[in-house]
């Protein structure tokens, strides 16, 4: 499988906690598709600060994994919005 390519999309996204509307990430999202991952080096802008957890409520959103041997978030169902 290819890896993500570094620049990735220029379209920036509010990723928000589904819980208690905190603003979690910004984040470069490519395509028009639900948030199912998190490419670590897309994330512009981090609010969180011990990694997956929200910083509001303590909720875990998130769990980090290895996507096509890149360091990222997978997104637990639900747990997060985006706009």
């Amino acid at each position: 499988m290819a890896k993500p390519n570094k620049k990735g999309p220029t379209r920036t996204v509010d990723i928000f906690c589904a819980k208690c509307k905190t603003q979690l990430f910004k984040y470069r999202k490519g395509g028009k598709g639900t948030l199912v991952k998190c490419f670590k080096e897309r994330i512009v802008a981090d609010f969180t600060h011990t990694p997956c957890i929200c910083p509001n409520c303590g909720q875990e959103f998130a769990r980090e994994t290895l996507v096509r041997g890149t360091p990222s978030f997978k997104m637990i169902g639900g747990k997060v919005t985006f706009k």
